[in-house]
């Protein structure tokens, strides 16, 4: 009779060291940020004004992520947000683009940072949304193609 009682009061134990444990466990993943590319601080984007050289933003800023495709006058400087949450899959909550746009004497002449904002390519600077033939096929098709990559490669 004793040794029947005994295994009743510990598997009561078990059951209620497990109540008390997987809340604990389920909240020590609770929520995971992870910081992808190069997101700069205030400071140095105020040390880059326009006409700044591209030799100056490249000491400040450092390699730039990609550079336009058929000529070297744009640095995309792209940085993204994710967070995932217990089991589920990463999501995506914040994505930005920094560009910085050189004349034909290699200055700066224009410097943008486009992010989402509602689903649209935003510029946060000028608070515009490009209109269709501006020079943003490039970022477009940059944001558009981030995360969109199949395994199979199909």
């Amino acid at each position: 009779m004793r040794n029947r009682h005994q295994q009743q009061k510990t598997t009561k134990n078990v059951m209620t060291a497990l109540v008390f444990a997987l809340p604990l466990a389920l909240g020590a993943c609770g929520e995971i940020k992870s910081q992808h590319g190069y997101v700069p601080s205030q400071s140095a984007l105020d040390q880059i004004q326009i006409g700044s050289s591209k030799e100056q933003v490249r000491l400040i800023m450092g390699t730039p992520s990609t550079v336009a495709a058929i000529q070297d006058n744009v640095y995309f400087y792209i940085s993204e947000i994710r967070e995932q949450r217990l089991f589920f899959a990463p999501e995506t909550t914040e994505r930005r683009v920094l560009t910085f746009h050189f004349d034909g004497t290699d200055r700066v002449e224009r410097i943008a940072n486009y992010g989402l904002k509602d689903g649209v390519v935003f510029d946060f600077i000028t608070r515009t949304t490009p209109t269709r033939g501006d020079s943003l096929t490039a970022l477009r098709q940059i944001l558009g193609n981030i995360g969109n990559f199949s395994e199979g490669g199909n």
